[in-house]
């Protein structure tokens, strides 16, 4: 019974990834002019504060931003340092939140660290699309927390209802 109990769990968390991965592709694709480059509003970094709740989220996130970057301008060099630089600013959100009770503090953890590690997005575009590195960091760092205050309102209002940590 143990095994069939673990199945279905590993069944749940693939399932779960992937529709989150998918959800993220679709919500970035859907509108590319504001997805890529030195002025964007990537409305699906609001998918980044799901890592607060539960890790299972860092890798769903992550291959969504991977598969994502396939359409960006900036081809394999966006898939890599973009899919890397996620990996990296979730997994601090993940840990600086990890014994946090608060939802809030643990959405702000997540405005904060990913808002800063902007400048990852703004070196890349600085080396492969020749932008001046300061304000494209400001318009990224800018794009980032308006992405994600709108995502964390949406998130603390889903997680009144559902158990984003399951």
């Amino acid at each position: 019974m143990e095994q069939k109990t673990h199945q279905v769990s590993s069944a749940r968390n693939i399932a779960v990834t992937a529709v989150i991965a998918a959800l993220y592709v679709v919500a970035t694709v859907a509108i590319p002019f504001a997805s890529y480059g030195p002025v964007q509003l990537r409305f699906s970094e609001a998918f980044n504060h799901l890592a607060v709740f539960n890790k299972r989220y860092i890798v769903a996130i992550t291959l969504g931003v991977f598969i994502a970057n396939i359409w960006s301008p900036y081809g394999i060099i966006d898939m890599i340092v973009g899919t890397l630089q996620t990996l990296l600013m979730l997994s601090i959100s993940y840990y600086l939140a990890k014994h946090v009770k608060n939802i809030v503090t643990r959405l702000a953890i997540s405005t904060i660290v990913d808002t800063l590690m902007m400048w990852v997005i703004a070196a890349e575009l600085y080396y492969v699309a020749k932008t001046p590195f300061w304000a494209t960091y400001a318009w990224t760092a800018l794009g980032e927390f308006v992405a994600l205050v709108i995502g964390a309102i949406i998130v603390y209002i889903i997680s009144r209802t559902i158990n984003l940590e399951k």
